[in-house]
């Protein structure tokens, strides 16, 4: 869903952000230091506090509950005004208070400058998602903060390729043109590298960056993108047309917000692609991007926040759930008619959202919104979470892993055929949600596999895959491709398989650079 560029004006999206904060050890003044349990008195822990003064109080806990990691809010109050800035108490739970002021008079405080006074003063390393979640309640307010935050990671895209068109005249004669065609997505920062002379890394889709109506021999021997620049939320332009170039071809001015940036790979079968540049470069144009933040999963239902560049008009955002977890759609993208696991959402889409981040409620990117369904705008979908990470992972290792020889997706292929059975949904009340699980059977070893070297044999159930001594569970059958694309050379593998009744435990594998190979 990428779309051809319209050269307009972009559309500016502010929004003020204003949340009530509930966290502990926040203080302009005296803060906590440390917390150690001083003696125990039958169900009763006390607790000494050691403060940033130097000086120190005591408090105590019932049958050792874990409150007693720190003292908490009890509450938290405007106390005082003065027309310019706002001055707040906290109340902790131990009977302390500590105080903070916002400046502005402002209505409420700002959730970012809390977090940033947060880290500065306790030194607590924490993510602003991992903030929010434990000190702030999440509401409406809440959600449009974390959207605030999420505009730092994102980028609109726009894509140069040189297509030829034939036509036919009036007296039978084909014309023949190549020109340039521009087509615009959207992306998301992954990877910062912050040392000298390192790169930013950026996702997106691959069909944003490939054109299958691109002309190899004018494109540069390729039809992917020979030209690739993205534009930043708030520092956003568009291309403008400085006519013919040298090579016959229109050329396009980015101007000074303009980032260029390098293909690095891609993989059509998952519809990713990785692109890059240098860190100081993109910091140029704003110091304050922010790599996403990755979820621990996602969930039916779960709210899912798109951001990204519909119909070229800029950097925008649309809000809806998860409708289902794992959908199999079929895409066309270089020519060949390809099934792709998806989640499909409700949240609105439109063509130049491709390519830029889905977000969760906490602000945690749980996948790369792709396609939509033309006929139902509240069918949408999204490359999930795991195939964003596996593969853009394993392409910058093989960018960075010094070998000329390696490039783009490499996977191991473990040589069995699979077949489920047992399909079923489990809730679980603790967390909310559940999950489904099935039997993945093995119908079949390939001779001379990894499976067989190892001692899978026909008609075990896999239950796991130990990657150098850490399992990794196999819950549904597409779990062994997405585990496969994380592993690399030298790895040490293990497969947990039930036979017979019973759980066992396979020989150990090492694996070697020869078992890879270049996924498309």
């Amino acid at each position: 869903m990428k779309t051809a560029m319209k050269i307009a004006a972009a559309t500016m999206c502010a929004a003020v952000i204003a949340a009530v904060p509930a966290f502990a050890a926040c203080s302009s003044q005296t803060y906590v230091t440390s917390i150690e349990k001083s003696s125990t008195e039958g169900s009763t822990d006390t607790y000494t506090i050691y403060y940033s003064d130097g000086t120190q109080s005591q408090f105590t806990v019932p049958n050792g509950s874990e409150e007693a990691t720190k003292p908490y809010v009890t509450s938290i109050a405007k106390t005082s005004s003065d027309g310019l800035d706002d001055t707040y108490t906290v109340y902790y739970s131990d009977g302390t208070t500590g105080n903070f002021t916002v400046s502005n008079g402002a209505d409420g405080v700002d959730a970012q400058e809390l977090y940033e006074k947060y880290k500065e003063e306790t030194g607590e390393d924490l993510t602003y998602a991992q903030f929010l979640e434990k000190y702030l309640s999440v509401d409406n307010a809440d959600t449009a903060s974390v959207i605030n935050y999420c505009l730092q990671s994102c980028l609109k895209i726009y894509t140069e390729f040189i297509e030829t068109s034939y036509s036919q005249g009036m007296w039978g004669q084909i014309s023949v043109t190549s020109d340039t065609a521009v087509y615009t997505g959207s992306a998301v920062i992954y990877d910062i590298n912050t040392i000298s002379d390192g790169y930013t890394y950026l996702v997106t889709n691959y069909h944003v960056v490939y054109d299958n109506n691109a002309n190899p021999d004018k494109n540069g021997g390729t039809k992917v993108a020979r030209r690739i620049y993205g534009y930043l939320y708030g520092s956003e332009s568009t291309p403008v047309s400085q006519g013919k170039g040298t090579d016959g071809y229109t050329q396009y001015s980015y101007g000074d917000y303009g980032i260029a940036l390098e293909y690095v790979g891609g993989s059509v079968e998952n519809d990713i692609a990785v692109l890059r540049v240098k860190t100081d470069d993109i910091k140029a144009v704003n110091e304050n991007i922010k790599a996403v933040e990755l979820a621990d999963g996602y969930y039916v239902g779960e709210t899912a926040i798109a951001i990204g560049n519909p119909e070229g008009s800029g950097l925008s955002v649309t809000q809806g759930i998860i409708s289902t977890e794992n959908e199999n759609i079929s895409l066309n993208i270089d020519g060949t008619l390809r099934s792709y696991r998806s989640l499909r959402i409700d949240t609105a889409l439109y063509s130049g959202n491709s390519g830029g981040g889905l977000f969760n409620a906490e602000g945690k990117l749980i996948g790369i919104t792709n396609a939509g369904d033309g006929s139902d705008q509240n069918i949408n979908y999204a490359v999930p979470l795991e195939i964003v990470t596996g593969v853009a992972d394993n392409i910058i290792y093989y960018a960075n892993d010094g070998d000329d020889s390696t490039s783009g997706l490499n996977s191991v292929t473990f040589g069995v055929t699979v077949t489920t059975s047992d399909a079923k949904y489990v809730y679980d009340a603790s967390l909310g949600y559940g999950k489904i699980s099935e039997s993945v059977n093995v119908q079949s070893v390939t001779t001379g596999s990894i499976a067989e070297k190892i001692g899978i044999t026909s008609g075990d159930v896999i239950k796991a895959v130990i990657v150098n001594g850490e399992q990794e569970d196999v819950l549904r059958s597409f779990d062994l491709s997405d585990i496969a694309m994380t592993l690399r050379s030298g790895d040490k593998i293990q497969f947990v398989v039930e036979r017979d009744g019973a759980q066992t435990t396979t020989a150990t594998y090492t694996l070697a650079l020869a078992d890879f190979a270049q996924v498309a």
